[in-house]
């Protein structure tokens, strides 16, 4: 993976990031601020209490509901702390090799691939527990020197799904 550092322009002091670059981190971006601030806080005319509730939909979808679980403060020994993980790969083949080594080592439940010019996007569904395993596999295994390897916490979701994530991953 190549780094592309910031550079002053020497006919201005401001920034000046390639525009390939740019274009092709941008939809990440995109991606990690809506599933980080939710995509309802970007939109406000759905509901005046966005920002305090960090989702317009969540009057609308209760939490109380038998096939969602909150996961915060959750004391249910269904299902264990998980996350998502974002990793990238230089190319298709490097992310089926990837891939299928970290579900076979039952790193993770699941892998989904997703392409973006040359590269590709691995969001990796794991325990929390596992973040430091599935990075050493991720270093071990991968192409680049240094590898992305983010987390982002899942703090609700589907109760079957969150259990067959316990269940598809080891301790």
């Amino acid at each position: 993976m190549s780094f592309s550092t910031p550079t002053l322009n020497s006919s201005s002091s401001r920034p000046f990031i390639s525009t390939s670059t740019l274009r092709r981190r941008l939809p990440f971006v995109g991606a990690f601020c809506m599933l980080t601030f939710g995509l309802t806080n970007f939109y406000t005319p759905l509901c005046s209490s966005a920002l305090k509730t960090g989702s317009k939909l969540g009057s609308r979808f209760s939490t109380k509901s038998s096939n969602f679980i909150q996961m915060e403060g959750n004391t249910s020994n269904t299902t264990v702390p998980s996350i998502v993980v974002y990793v990238t790969v230089p190319n298709k083949e490097a992310g089926k090799k990837l891939s299928e080594s970290i579900v076979k080592e039952k790193l993770a439940a699941c892998v989904n691939r997703i392409q973006t010019d040359s590269e590709e996007l691995l969001i990796i569904k794991t325990r929390q527990s596992l973040l430091e395993a599935l990075t050493d596999h991720v270093k071990a295994n991968h192409e680049y020197d240094v590898p992305e390897v983010i987390s982002l916490p899942i703090t609700g979701g589907s109760l079957k799904y969150l259990e067959w994530l316990k269940e598809s991953t080891r301790e």
